[in-house]
C-alpha cells in the first residue's frame, strides 16, 4: 500500500481524507492544514494524524494529495516532487500556465507521477458513453450552480467551466484554433457567469456556459456527431444516445423515421446506457495508485491538466 498524506483539510480535503482511509490501495498517514484550529478540530473529530508542517508530512509519505487553495498548488507540488513524492493535485492544476509547465518539468526531472483532479472524467454517466463519442463536431455544455462563497476566489471559468473544458479536450482529437468568450462579475470580484466558444482546427465547435449565480443546479453536456447525438447529465448521472441509421427493409410500424430533402430516410434509435454507480473521487484516487504501482500513465495527466488551464486562461483573457 502506498503511504498517502493530504495537504489541506477544508471541505474537499476532508472528503479525500475519508476516502483515502477507506481505500485498500493507500495507507493514510495523516494531513497538514495551515490553520492550527482547523487541524485540531479535524484531528479530534476524525482521528487523523495532524502534522505540524508540510515538510514533516511530505517526509512521511509516498503520495501527496494536494487539496489546498489554487494559489498554493505550485509551492506544495514543488516541495513534494523535490522529495520524490508522487502528486495528486486538485483542479485547476496551478494558478498560472508557467507554474503548470514548471510542475510538468519537475515531475519529469524527479521521475514521479502526477494526476490532476478533473473528477468528471470519472463520472459514471460520462464513462457509460465515452467510447461512443466519435469525432463530435458540435458540443454544448451547461454547468450552472447556486451561489456558494466557497470557490469565489477564482473566476467561474476556473471554478466550474474548467471541468467541461477538460472533458471536451479529452474527446476532441484536434488542436484549439481560437476562443471567443464573455464574462460578467455579478456578486464576486471576478466573473460569476461566462460563455465561451472554442473552435478546433478540425472544424468542431464547443459552446460552454458556466454560472455560479443560478437559481438551480445543472451539469449537462451534449455531443453532436455524424448520425448520433449523445447527452450526458453529470448531475443526475444519466446518459442518452440517439442514433440515426438507414431504414431497414421492413421497419417496425412504431419506428421513428425521418426523411430529408433529398429523400434519404433514417430511423432513429434511442439508447439509455446502463450507468454503473461509483464514487468518482475514490476512483480517481485509486486509478492514480494503479498508475504508480504499474508504472503506467495516469488517466488525467499533468500535461492534460496544464492544457485545460491554458484554454481556461485564453477564455479569461477574452473578458
Amino acid at each position: 500500500m502506498l503511504k498517502a498524506g493530504v495537504l489541506g483539510a477544508g471541505h474537499l480535503g476532508k472528503i479525500h481524507l475519508r476516502l483515502l482511509q477507506q481505500s485498500t490501495k493507500y495507507d493514510l498517514v495523516g494531513f497538514y492544514d495551515p490553520s492550527k484550529e482547523n487541524a485540531k478540530n479535524v484531528a479530534d473529530e476524525f482521528g487523523y494524524k495532524a502534522f505540524n508542517s508540510i515538510e514533516e508530512l511530505i517526509n512521511a509519505v509516498d503520495v501527496v494529495d494536494i487539496v489546498t487553495p489554487t494559489l498554493s498548488h505550485f509551492e506544495c507540488a514543488k516541495q513534494a516532487i523535490e522529495k520524490g513524492c508522487h502528486i495528486f493535485i486538485e483542479k485547476p492544476i496551478t494558478n498560472t500556465i508557467l507554474e503548470a509547465e514548471a510542475i510538468k518539468t519537475l515531475a519529469s526531472q524527479y521521475h514521479v507521477k502526477g494526476q490532476v483532479g478533473h473528477v468528471e472524467r470519472f463520472n459514471p454517466a460520462f464513462l457509460a458513453v465515452k467510447d461512443k463519442i466519435d469525432n463530435p463536431m458540435f458540443i454544448e455544455a451547461h454547468r450552472l450552480a447556486e451561489f456558494n462563497p466557497r470557490g469565489t476566489d477564482v473566476p467561474v471559468v476556473l471554478d466550474l467551466m474548467i471541468h467541461d473544458i477538460d472533458i471536451i479536450l479529452s474527446v476532441v482529437q484536434s488542436k484549439v484554433k481560437n476562443v471567443h468568450a464573455s464574462g460578467v462579475a455579478v456578486i464576486s470580484e471576478t466573473p460569476d457567469i461566462a460563455n465561451a466558444r472554442i473552435a478546433f482546427e478540425n472544424g468542431c465547435v464547443a459552446n460552454l456556459t458556466a454560472s455560479r449565480i443560478s437559481m438551480k443546479n445543472m451539469r449537462k453536456s451534449r455531443f453532436f456527431q455524424k448520425d448520433a447525438y449523445i447527452s450526458v447529465n453529470f448531475l443526475s448521472k444519466e446518459s442518452e444516445l440517439v442514433r440515426m441509421k438507414d431504414v431497414p427493409e421492413n421497419p417496425d410500424e412504431f419506428a421513428m423515421i425521418l426523411q430529408n430533402a433529398e429523400g434519404i430516410k433514417k430511423q432513429i434509435y434511442f439508447e439509455n446506457p446502463e450507468v454503473e454507480d461509483n464514487n468518482a473521487i475514490l476512483d480517481e484516487l485509486e486509478t492514480f495508485a494503479d498508475a504508480i504501482n504499474t508504472n503506467t500513465t495516469p488517466i488525467v495527466t499533468l500535461s492534460q491538466g496544464a492544457e485545460a488551464l491554458r484554454i481556461a486562461q485564453m477564455i479569461i483573457d477574452c473578458f
